[in-house]
C-alpha cells in the first residue's frame, strides 16, 4: 500500500502546502515592520519551496497514475490520492502550529533585508552557528493565551468561508483530473488538461473575494485603522480554514470532481468524434 512513490509524493505535497500556508504569515510581518512591498516580495521567495516540490513530485504522481491504469487498480489509486490529501492537511496543520514562529522569522528576515538588501546573504547567515542557535532557542509553540486573543468578531465571515472552500478545491484540482484520466485511460491526456475547470473556480474565488479582503484588512492595520490583533486573527482563521477544508471538504469533493472531469472529457472527445 505505502509504496516509495506514494511516500515521496506525500512528503512533497506536505512541503508544498506548508510553504503556501506559511506565506500567509508574511502579512503579519509586513504590518509589524511596515514594509509591505518587501513582505510581498518575500512571498514569492517562500513559494520557491512549493514550486520546487511540485516539480519534483510530478513524475512520481504521473507514474502512480500510469501504473494504476496498467494494473486496473483505480480503487487503489483513489485511496492513494486520499493519503496525499491527508499529507496536504498535515502540511497546513504544521504551518498553523508554527505560525507565531514563522512570523518571528519573517520579521527578522525583513529587518535584515532592509540592512543588507540581499536575500542570498540572509539565507547564508542562517547557517552561521551563532545565528542558527538564536533561531533554535527562539522557537516556541503558541500558548493557550495566544489563541484566546484571536477573536474573529471584527473579520468579515464570508471571505473566511470562501477561503475554506477555495483551499479544499485547490487541493484536489490536479488529483481529480488525474483520477478522471484513470477512469477514461484512452483520453487521460485530455482529462489531465482539464484540471483548470476545478482549480479555476478556486482561483476566481481567491482573486475576487479572498485576497482583496485580506489585503484590505492588512492595509487598514498598517494605517492604524485596525489593531494588529485583527491581522493575527485573520491569518489564524485563514490557516484554520485551509486545515478544515482540506481535511473534510477535499476528501468529500475528490470523487465527484473526478466524475465531473470525466464527463467533461467525454463531452470534449465527442466533439472530435463527429
Amino acid at each position: 500500500m505505502f509504496t516509495s512513490s506514494l511516500i515521496i509524493v506525500c512528503v512533497f505535497t506536505g512541503l508544498i502546502h506548508f510553504a503556501e500556508a506559511t506565506a500567509s504569515c508574511l502579512r503579519i510581518a509586513g504590518v509589524r515592520t511596515k514594509q509591505v512591498a518587501t513582505s510581498l516580495s518575500f512571498v514569492n521567495a517562500s513559494l520557491l519551496v512549493s514550486r520546487l516540490s511540485n516539480m519534483l513530485q510530478a513524475p512520481f504522481l504521473g507514474g502512480m497514475v500510469d501504473t494504476a491504469i496498467l494494473l486496473g487498480a483505480v480503487t487503489v489509486l483513489q485511496l492513494n490520492f486520499r493519503f496525499i490529501i491527508f499529507a496536504a492537511f498535515i502540511g497546513n496543520l504544521v504551518a498553523m502550529v508554527l505560525a507565531p514562529f514563522s512570523v518571528f522569522l519573517f520579521t527578522k528576515a525583513i529587518y535584515r533585508f532592509e540592512q543588507h538588501g540581499s536575500v542570498p546573504r540572509i539565507l547564508l547567515s542562517i547557517f552561521r552557528p551563532r545565528n542558527f542557535w538564536k533561531i533554535v532557542t527562539s522557537f516556541k509553540l503558541p500558548s493557550i493565551k495566544h489563541l484566546k486573543d484571536l477573536s474573529w468578531h471584527n473579520l468579515p465571515k464570508g471571505f473566511l468561508i470562501l477561503n475554506c472552500l477555495m483551499a479544499s478545491i485547490y487541493c484536489i484540482g490536479v488529483l481529480s483530473s488525474m483520477l478522471a484520466g484513470a477512469l477514461v485511460p484512452s483520453y487521460r491526456v485530455t482529462a489531465t488538461q482539464l484540471s483548470a475547470i476545478v482549480n479555476g473556480m478556486a482561483t476566481i474565488l481567491f482573486t475576487l473575494m479572498v485576497d482583496p479582503a485580506a489585503a484590505r484588512i492588512t492595509d487598514q492595520a498598517i494605517k492604524g485603522k485596525r489593531p494588529e490583533a485583527d491581522v493575527r486573527a485573520m491569518v489564524f482563521y485563514l490557516l484554520l480554514g485551509r486545515v478544515v477544508g482540506i481535511l473534510i471538504l477535499s476528501q468529500l469533493f475528490l470523487w465527484p470532481a473526478a466524475e465531473y472531469i470525466k464527463d467533461v472529457t467525454l463531452l470534449v472527445q465527442s466533439a472530435f468524434a463527429r
